[in-house]
């Protein structure tokens, strides 16, 4: 299920390359302006791929790692083993 407000955030910072450099330099006034829940701002804190991946459209996931310096092999590292751990517990 979809998360609306993560994926407003993902999205609006898609389309705003100055309120993604605001995110970069203070990721929590910017978290603020929307209802996010503590585990998710957990999550994005962690930069835990596995915890947002359920609750957004893959490619704004992807962008939104982008913009927080993730390399594109660290983040598809993180996705295969997601796969990998719900392939041993499914």
């Amino acid at each position: 299920m979809t998360d609306y407000w993560l994926s407003k955030l993902f999205y609006d910072l898609n389309q705003s390359p100055p309120m993604a450099a605001e995110y970069r330099a203070n990721m929590d006034a910017v978290l603020d302006r929307y209802a996010i829940t503590p585990e998710v701002r957990t999550a994005l804190h962690a930069d835990d791929v596995a915890a947002l991946a359920p609750g957004v459209n893959a490619y704004l996931l992807r962008f939104y790692f982008q913009i927080r310096g993730m390399p594109e092999a660290e983040f598809i590292s993180r996705l295969h083993a997601m796969k990998k751990k719900e392939a041993t517990h499914g």
